[in-house]
């Protein structure tokens, strides 16, 4: 029975834990944390990420080491991959940890994306202004999610407020785009170089956290191209797992946003949405398993419970619903759990995410 080592133990690593059971795997985590969500599925190593002792253990105890977000240190990443086979590789998290360098790689890969530049002072976003145009979207180059480390400058009279409040240097400017939605794209890729794609997602954000994903996203002129970027960006980086590509819509062409090393909030439909979810193939690429089938079961959507849960969660966990719940404390804009719902047709799927909103709101 192979056991897999996972850094980090939230919810993630929670829902690859439960999908790995069915699979007849184990699993053992490692995680600061005092009362992770994957303990519910396997032992927990309490150490920072970069503990070397922590990781030493980790390694000792795993047959194949993954993670389940991608602020890991690389270099504990390239300290345990020495002995222990480690998935997605190196690489992967350092073009997905500095935006610049993602950014980069996505040029690189004739991907579009929205015009940007790097910003170490007032002078260069001023700079920066006047080469792209205004109104400009100002990132930290490093750790930023769910929308933190960035803001937007409207007019050259936010410039020196926006570039104090993320720290004035090692940030990176890119030129808003007035973009019509966002979808996000999700693939596997196994160790022998097969490769999978999902149905394209729908996503809507609200304070740069993910509310609701619709699946397939209706978006079927776009598909090919999403999907041959996605597919480019696993071959290049000789990936291993699941990786989701964010993108923005605006008409008929699509810009690269970011992408994640892992699996996504976006694809938390395929748990019951699709026919093999992101969780099992994830698993089943870092163990060079033949992949599973990503065809839907139906109209998908997801709705996130963040800050707090339903009063009464039977209302929400019934058909065509399907309530999942990650033990952790409420308080205000964290992930608490989500709901999928899977239906017959697409008005149908939208009318039971519009229900679940109002109980939600109720």
């Amino acid at each position: 029975m192979k056991k897999i080592g996972i850094i980090g133990a939230g919810q993630l690593g929670q829902m690859l834990g439960i999908a790995g059971l069915r699979m007849g795997l184990e699993f053992v985590f490692l995680d600061p944390s005092d009362d992770p969500p994957a303990a519910v599925v396997g032992p927990v190593l309490k150490y920072r990420f970069d503990s070397q002792e922590g990781l030493a253990r980790l390694a000792a105890a795993a047959d194949i080491i993954t993670y389940e977000f991608e602020n890991v240190p690389v270099a504990a990443i390239d300290r345990i991959a020495r002995g222990t086979a480690v998935f997605p590789p190196a690489q992967a998290l350092e073009h997905a940890q500095d935006r610049l360098a993602e950014k980069a790689l996505f040029k690189t890969l004739g991907i579009p994306v929205p015009d940007f530049r790097t910003v170490d002072s007032p002078d260069d976003l001023q700079r920066a202004a006047r080469e792209i145009g205004l109104p400009i979207v100002l990132k930290t180059r490093r750790l930023g999610y769910d929308g933190k480390g960035q803001t937007i400058v409207r007019n050259e009279a936010e410039i020196e407020t926006a570039c104090a409040e993320l720290g004035g240097k090692n940030l990176i400017a890119e030129v808003w785009v007035p973009f019509d939605r966002e979808i996000s794209a999700i693939g596997a890729r196994n160790v022998s170089g097969a490769i999978v794609h999902y149905p394209l997602t729908a996503n809507e954000h609200d304070g740069g956290i993910l509310r609701v994903s619709r699946a397939p996203a209706d978006a079927e002129d776009l598909e090919e191209a999403a999907n041959a970027y996605l597919t480019a960006l696993l071959e290049h980086l000789d990936y291993v797992g699941v990786l989701a590509l964010e993108l923005f819509v605006k008409g008929d062409r699509i810009f690269a946003n970011e992408f994640a090393p892992r699996v996504h909030n976006s694809g938390h439909w395929t748990i019951e949405g699709a026919k093999t979810s992101q969780f099992e193939n994830h698993l089943r690429a870092i163990l060079d398993m033949p992949l599973g089938d990503t065809g839907m079961r139906g109209f998908a959507g997801m709705l996130n419970l963040i800050g707090s849960m339903p009063d009464d969660p039977t209302a929400m966990d019934a058909k065509p619903c399907h309530l999942h719940d990650y033990g952790k404390a409420a308080r205000p804009g964290r992930k608490l759990g989500h709901a999928t719902v899977v239906t017959t047709t697409a008005v149908e799927r939208d009318s039971a995410l519009e229900r679940l909103a109002g109980l939600l709101a109720g």
